[in-house]
């Protein structure tokens, strides 16, 4: 999982896996590839991370920029340290930053941007942000922006290219989930010609709005992909985009949704108050009951996180009461799997963490039992969550037998998530190593 970040400078170091002396090591021989020589040692680094010295603008951010294989372009334009990892703030809300927002998730070279994150207290922020700006109204058609094409626009772009878009962008959607792989880059390919379209063509109004929503639709599942990977930060600028455009088409339930998913990445980096402070403002924004189900169960894994009993168990009676409240409009897409498995499996996940542990494995059988088949990762998450409260339970066999499920499950569907949570059980099995099915897990680990 990701460490809290003291320092952009120290953040990006240790995302590399480097020392401070194997930076050093990195800065002297960039310095000797221009012909130079640099005396930078480990002291050196630790004294720029903790703030007691400032490299020069001129000779050595030059250096560790070509370290990390930043343009210097961003060195001289952002200045120290806002070229480094871990300075970005989240965009205000407002029709001008939906764009921006796509523009900035969907950088891929090898800059400073594939170490940027959020702090949780720009998290919180954004989502109390969220919950007190109304959306703009669109008030005319998205202008041509220059330098798009020959004639500086993608002309005028008619219903029906946008209704293909919407249906080949749900068809991504829905294939991503158990194809991860190929999915990826045509993921990312959709929501850059979306994002381009935005920028440079020409949309009838309505057609507009559901432009943004789509956007968001698709940098929510690209987020889900980065999560998945473990790419914490690259997940969070997605989910930040995909907000913005949420917003910008007056989608207040998939807004609220989106928050949600900041919310459990932050329970996932083991940060549950914050988690709990974005969804107190986005459950006040949703409509929809099964939004709001959904919600609420994340805010009881929240407050069951930081031993809020009576909250927890009252988000939880808040989400059965309105996945069961009768309602004429359907679930939207992003949570219309939401059902009473779900409501079952995280309320056993909950009791494990308020250490009511034999009602919880109770109810996480029964939400493992009542899940679709499709719901192949959610299987497996629900497996790994099993093993980690049996072995608090001193069960390491049943852990162990729960833990390979899990992991003959994610190997097979490509959840490298779901893996690496079998893998995190390593230090808490190796003591068990003596009993078979104990010893069989951690060697099937150690050859993968």
């Amino acid at each position: 999982m990701d460490d809290e970040i003291r320092h952009p400078l120290a953040y990006a170091r240790t995302q590399r896996g480097w020392s401070q002396e194997e930076l050093a090591k990195r800065i002297r021989q960039a310095a000797a590839r221009r012909g130079l020589r640099s005396g930078t040692r480990g002291s050196r680094i630790y004294k720029w991370e903790t703030g007691r010295a400032i490299p020069d603008q001129a000779e050595s951010q030059p250096l560790i920029a070509e370290a990390f294989g930043i343009d210097h372009a961003a060195v001289i334009h952002l200045g120290w340290p806002n070229w480094l990892p871990g300075q970005d703030q989240p965009l205000p809300f407002g029709l001008h930053n939906a764009i921006p927002s796509l523009r900035e998730a969907l950088m891929t070279s090898p800059d400073r941007r594939s170490f940027l994150t959020y702090t949780t207290g720009a998290l919180a922020a954004l989502a109390h942000q969220w919950a007190r700006t109304p959306p703009r109204p669109f008030t005319r058609p998205t202008p041509p922006t220059i330098g798009a094409s020959a004639d500086g626009s993608f002309g005028k772009v008619g219903l029906e290219m946008v209704a293909w878009l919407e249906d080949s962008g749900a068809d991504l959607i829905r294939l991503a989930t158990e194809h991860q792989q190929p999915c990826h880059q045509l993921l990312d390919a959709h929501l850059a010609t979306v994002t381009d379209i935005l920028s440079h063509g020409t949309c009838p109004r309505p057609a507009t709005r559901r432009m943004h929503t789509l956007a968001a639709s698709l940098a929510t599942a690209i987020a889900w992909q980065r999560f998945d990977a473990r790419r914490h930060a690259a997940a969070a600028r997605f989910w930040h985009a995909a907000l913005h455009n949420a917003h910008t088409a007056g989608q207040h339930d998939l807004g609220a949704g989106i928050l949600s998913d900041l919310a459990y990445q932050m329970l996932w980096l083991n940060q549950p108050r914050t988690a709990a402070n974005i969804l107190g403002h986005a459950i006040p924004r949703t409509r929809n009951p099964t939004a709001r189900s959904l919600l609420h169960l994340r805010q009881a894994r929240a407050f069951a996180g930081i031993g809020e009993n009576r909250r927890c168990l009252t988000a939880l009676t808040a989400a059965e009461k309105a996945l069961a409240a009768p309602t004429a409009d359907p679930a939207p897409a992003w949570c219309s799997w939401m059902s009473n498995a779900d409501i079952a499996a995280d309320t056993g996940r909950c009791l494990a963490d308020l250490g009511q542990r034999p009602q919880a494995h109770q109810l996480m059988n029964e939400g493992i039992t009542l899940l679709r088949p499709t719901r192949s990762k959610t299987r497996a998450v629900y497996w790994t969550y099993q093993a980690q409260t049996y072995l608090k339970d001193g069960e390491p066999e049943i852990a162990a037998d729960a833990a390979t499920r899990s992991l003959e499950l994610a190997s097979r569907i490509d959840a490298p998530r779901c893996i690496a949570m079998v893998r995190d059980l390593e230090p808490q099995l190796a003591p068990y190593a003596r009993i078979t099915e104990v010893d069989e897990l951690l060697q099937r680990l150690r050859a993968s």
